[in-house]
């Protein structure tokens, strides 16, 4: 029996500019990894972080706990953090876990694609 590697999700974009952080597919434990990389870069070499959430399919606990630590970080540190777009199904499950403002996604704004 061999054991292999899966390749990395591609569902977890890297963008760029280190500021600009895309999510798309599937939000999992997997890809939480990877956007907590994108995080850490974002708040060290770039002056703001923006996230497009237009393109994701679900969102996963990881994915939220990771969402709101990123969120608390960037207050701490006066570091501005704000979402550009989120799909019906981001905003959704974020509105049904009551996290909104938990990760910084204004509510009242509609931002859904």
């Amino acid at each position: 029996m061999t054991l292999m590697l899966s390749p990395p999700d591609p569902s977890l974009e890297v963008d760029a500019e280190p500021g600009v952080i895309i999510l798309t597919g599937h939000g999992t434990t997997v890809t939480a990894d990877a956007l907590r990389t994108q995080f850490v870069i974002a708040s060290d070499c770039a002056a703001t972080t923006a996230i497009d959430a237009s393109e994701m399919l679900s969102v996963g606990q990881a994915v939220l706990q990771l969402l709101i630590a990123a969120r608390r970080d960037a207050a701490l540190n006066d570091h501005p953090y704000h979402f550009t777009a989120a799909s019906a199904a981001f905003t959704e499950r974020v509105l049904g876990c009551q996290l909104a403002d938990a990760i910084g996604l204004d509510a009242g704004k509609d931002i859904s694609l």
